[in-house]
Parts: structure tokens; sequence; C-alpha cells
């Protein structure tokens, strides 16, 4: 038996609830392998699931959780035995298949990469999808031509949307690794906090959210990693500096691109996007390699909060009203 946040659906109305399951009832997989975990974490994309958003789980009942880490506890997969740390990100787990609300889990071991050395699995979901894909936004960025040495007073490398779970791990991993960092939100109690992580300047939320009245604006941003969308990422390119690069992660504010060609055409702008899912396997392990190595432990403790698992039956809707702040660790054997 194992403890599990369950969803379930009943004439379109999803309601979640705690709750002791057999492991029969754990999924099959070809080469699967049953993790007991120990952590996860809470992201944007678990709000949206836990509280019926959008259409991102294909059927019910449900354990939601897109991260977990944890021990093998047996394995079908000739990479994995029990016994084995291992973390799992991405790969739609918690979306269409269950994933990491629960004491136990069953992936394909291709889902999974071995825990990293140095790296404990309360720190490993510190960082999870959202920290994941900080790095390998910042990765495509490094492989577009940004470097430190680009960066200064009025051109800088922006993050938007700075003090959620992505924005907050690209903010340190910039400023650990020599990057001048303008940090968006619009959230001003956070200020000290973005500081604190590395941020050199504040830009206000308000000051990106509309649609420039000009298709070119005064270069400003020599690389910039959105995870907002919308009007914000609109407004961004065209403030990004000739050959800089957007390595766009999220869509909080919407799926519509009002722009023009001209930041692609006149200043060479290059637009990446950037999916966690749609990672192969090396790149996946040279990126979880690099959070440890680029990544300095104090600021990813200060950034991470920790909570239970019935803790999450209002924290999902927290998450998705901008009040969770930096990286929140649940605790599933709380």
């Amino acid at each position: 038996m194992f403890k599990a946040i369950l969803l379930e659906e009943t004439d379109g109305k999803v309601s979640a609830g705690i709750q002791e399951l057999d492991d029969s009832r754990l999924p099959e997989h070809e080469g699967g392998v049953t993790v007991a975990v120990e952590y996860s974490t809470l992201n944007y994309k678990d709000g949206m699931i836990l509280n019926g958003v959008g259409r991102l789980v294909r059927s019910y009942p449900h354990v939601p959780g897109v991260d977990f880490a944890g021990v093998v506890e047996s394995s079908d997969h000739p990479d994995y035995k029990p016994g084995d740390r291992v973390v799992s990100t991405g790969w739609r787990v918690g979306e269409v298949t269950w994933g990491g609300y629960a004491q136990k889990a069953r992936v394909k071991g291709d889902w999974l990469v071995p825990l990293p050395d140095g790296l404990t699995t309360k720190r490993a979901m510190a960082l999870g999808t959202a920290g994941f894909t900080a790095m390998i936004a910042i990765m495509a960025l490094e492989e577009h031509g940004l470097t430190p040495e680009q960066t200064g007073e009025g051109r800088e490398v922006l993050v938007t949307g700075a003090a959620g779970g992505v924005g907050s791990v690209a903010v340190a991993l910039l400023a650990n690794l020599g990057y001048r960092v303008a940090g968006s939100t619009g959230r001003p109690e956070t200020h000290d906090y973005l500081r604190d992580l590395g941020a050199h300047s504040i830009v206000e939320r308000a000051e990106l959210a509309e649609v420039s009245k000009r298709p070119l604006e005064r270069e400003r941003w020599v690389g910039c990693v959105d995870s907002v969308g919308g009007t914000t990422l609109a407004h961004v390119l065209a403030e990004t500096a000739y050959k800089g690069s957007v390595a766009a992660v999220g869509l909080a504010g919407g799926n519509i691109l009002e722009t023009t060609v001209l930041p692609f055409l006149l200043r060479g702008v290059n637009l990446l996007g950037v999916d966690s899912v749609a990672c192969p396997g090396p790149r996946r392990r040279a990126a979880w390699a690099r959070l440890v190595k680029d990544l300095p432990m104090a600021k990813l403790d200060a950034m991470t909060n920790e909570a239970k698992l019935a803790d999450l039956l209002t924290l999902g809707g927290d998450i998705l009203k901008g009040r969770v702040r930096g990286r929140l660790v649940i605790d599933v054997n709380a």
C-alpha cells in the first residue's frame, strides 16, 4: 500500500484527495521501474492539473506530479537496479501516466536519470522540471553565441517571471556563470530575493506587459529566458540586441505572439523554443551534470521551501495565482 493524491473526475469536475492505494494499481510499462518516491515538487503545470485547468490529463483516476526523486524498488530495465537513486522530469509523467504525488511511482526506465553525484533527492526536486528547464534554456542561449563578456550596463540577460521556479533558477545560474542579469517581476516583495540570487537590476512586469508600439526598440537584452510568453515575449523581441537570442520556455501569458518579422530580419534575433519533454537522454544527463556544477547549493537552498503532500490540495491554487516564490519541494512521506 502507498499514499497518493488521487484525482477523480465526475460530470466534468475534477476533485482531489489523499488515498491509500494498492501497489497493483501502479501503471505497467515495458522496461518499467518502480521507485519509492522521497520528494516531488510543485510546478505551474502541476497547479493546472490539480485544479482541472486545461486538458493536460488524458484519463482519470489520476495521480499528478510531473517530477519525482527517490530510490529504485524494483526494475525491469537493464540500466537500473534496486537501491539506485533516480530523478524523473518531463516525459509527460503526471499527465499521461501517473506521477510523483505518491509514495510510489512506476515509469519507463528510459524516463529516469541517475541522481547526479553531489545531489540529494530533496535538492534534485528543488531543481525539478523548473531547474532542468532553466538549464537547457541557458545551454540553448550559449549554443547560439551568448557569453558573459557580451553583458554589461544596459546590455543584460533578461529573465522574465523571475520570482517563479524557472526564473529563480535561471537568475541564480546566469549570475553564477558571470552574466549580468535583469530579473522581471510584478511582485515588489521579491526584489530583495532576486538581488540575493544575483540579479543586477529589476524590471517591473508592467514595463513588458504591452506589445511595443514599434517593431524595434532600443537594444537592451543580449539574451533572455522567457517563462511568460504572450505580450511579454513580443515586447522582449523588439528590445533584443543584434544576433541576440530569446529562449521561450513557458506560456503563462498566452500562446498568441503579436510581433513582426523585423526583429528576425533586421537584427537576426533567434527565437528558441525550449521544452523539457522533447529533450534527448544524453542532453538531459548533461543538463543535470551542469546544474550540479554551475549552481551553488547555498543559492538553491535559499530559494527552496518544503511542504507536505496534504498541503498540495491548497498550494496548487496558490501557484496559479502567483503566490508561490522560488521552488516548493514536497515531502511525500511527511
